[in-house]
């Protein structure tokens, strides 16, 4: 966690920096622990006696602060958001699943790393790739290509929403929308909606935790249609066959991550009053100097470098994908007049 607190420490500093010069800081240290962290792993590979703070750094911090946000979160806010935008929040997972498999297949890749592409887009990034890979029984260098890609520009997604944003005039509500629609990770969504508000970052999260949650009911159809393939495959006999494979099995979490969990239970527990009021002020800000510290771990997991390694027709598909899914997020926030 050393280079994690130093990268912190520095984007804390140019934030500073920033509002002495400028008066105001145009862009927030969150997103530039993002910015710095990455611009090191560039030009820097942590040692091996590094990589697993930066690891902890990257995920189980932002993990541990995604479940504290819970409880920023009651049962009234998601009443608020209402109904019809839940319901458009799984339809925009279906559609974009098939729009990036479709554009996968139309660009010739392999059904294995079409899929990893359309998971990873459709619903949480890295997460969800990791997860759906054993499933479909995914090679190793399908993993860490669709992986290379979706980190990259999940980073580019939570430095350019905000423009998008402001360019189209989005009140704090309908920017948290487009951002938990569109934003790969959940904690990325964070770094996406905190320098807006509260109420971004709120309706965001929730957003976001809804396409987090199509995981499951995902994994388990690929579990059945990959089965139902290898049963297939087995009534076709072949020569030399060695016996069909044993199919892998998904552990709980996998399909449900503990920290969705969490959140849902601190998100509970506010509905409740079962929080005290005067514990929630300074849960907030553990949870946004944890996800700071988060996203200069991400930052430094992330090397630009890998996109050129990883070939131009995943990368045409990465990108074509990431572009409907936030055409669909318009078009649907534009449908129910959020806009």
């Amino acid at each position: 966690m050393i280079a994690c607190a130093a990268v912190t420490l520095a984007a804390v500093g140019a934030q500073a920096l920033e509002l002495r010069l400028l008066g105001r800081g145009w862009i927030e240290a969150i997103v530039l622990a993002i910015l710095i962290g990455a611009a090191v792993r560039s030009v820097w590979t942590p040692p091996a006696g590094l990589r697993p703070g930066i690891e902890f750094s990257a995920r189980t911090l932002l993990e541990i602060a995604v479940v504290l946000l819970g409880a920023s979160i009651s049962a009234a806010t998601v009443m608020a958001i209402g109904p019809g935008l839940l319901a458009g929040t799984v339809l925009i997972v279906v559609l974009a699943l098939a729009v990036s498999y479709g554009l996968g297949r139309l660009l010739h890749l392999p059904h294995r790393m079409a899929v990893l592409i359309a998971c990873g887009n459709a619903i949480c990034g890295n997460s969800a790739i990791a997860a759906v890979a054993p499933v479909i029984d995914a090679d190793a260098e399908d993993v860490s290509a669709a992986i290379a890609f979706t980190a990259v520009l999940g980073v580019g997604v939570v430095l350019v929403l905000p423009l998008l944003g402001v360019a189209l005039g989005m009140t704090d509500l309908n920017y948290g929308v487009l951002a938990g629609l569109t934003v790969y990770a959940v904690p990325q969504v964070l770094a996406a909606t905190m320098p807006t508000g509260a109420v971004a970052t709120q309706a965001g999260t929730l957003i976001k935790l809804v396409r987090v949650l199509m995981l499951g009911p995902v994994c388990l159809f690929l579990a059945v249609a990959t089965a139902l393939g290898r049963r297939s495959d087995r009534d076709v006999p072949v020569q030399g066959d060695m016996g069909a494979a044993r199919p892998r099995r998904i552990s709980v979490g996998q399909l449900v991550p503990w920290f969705i969990v969490g959140f849902l239970l601190m998100m509970a527990a506010r509905s409740l009053d079962l929080i005290p009021a005067p514990a929630l002020p300074v849960m907030a800000e553990v949870a946004t100097a944890l996800t700071l510290i988060s996203m200069a771990g991400l930052g430094l997991s992330t090397d630009a470098r890998a996109v050129a390694r990883s070939g131009v027709r995943i990368a045409a598909v990465v990108t074509l994908s990431l572009l409907s899914l936030i055409g669909l997020a318009l078009g649907l926030i534009g449908l129910l007049g959020v806009f």
